[in-house]
């Protein structure tokens, strides 16, 4: 069964400053999780669709990894499909308004290994939200430095 975590923000820039945050390698590493790296699987980081990049999570021995895909593309918005202890989708949709934008996140996976499963049921479904939020609070703020 799916789980789905969706949340938004409004952010003082205009969408095309917001996208180019959630599409700029570089910009992305500003406001990631620290322990989230982000790596193109292949010679050139892209968001087009088809495009590959992986998701290391930086605990020591471990390294767990998400496996991506862009499989959908258009202006103001990159959904990503991924494969490893998480399946699912992670989209990111940039919503203009009239001074600025609502960027919104919605984050829905399963866990099909049951171990992988009750352990982030038990430990870390909290600690994700919360982290979604501070992503999305560092992706304001360096969306906002840009404008």
């Amino acid at each position: 069964m799916s789980q789905v975590f969706e949340q938004s923000i409004q952010i003082n820039a205009t969408a095309t400053v917001v996208e180019r945050c959630l599409t700029d390698l570089a910009l992305m590493h500003r406001w990631l999780n620290p322990v989230l790296r982000c790596e193109p699987v292949g010679k050139a980081w892209s968001t087009n669709v088809g495009s590959q990049s992986r998701f290391i999570v930086q605990i020591p021995l471990l390294k767990p990894t998400l496996n991506s895909v862009v499989v959908q593309r258009e202006p103001g918005l990159v959904v990503w499909e991924f494969q490893g202890f998480f399946q699912g989708r992670d989209r990111w949709e940039c919503q203009p308004t009239q001074k600025e934008t609502r960027l919104l996140n919605r984050f829905e996976f399963d866990i099909p290994n049951p171990v992988i499963s009750w352990g982030f049921k038990t430990f870390a479904v909290s600690w994700t939200k919360e982290d979604m939020q501070s992503q999305l609070r560092r992706l304001k703020q360096v969306a906002e430095q840009q404008e």
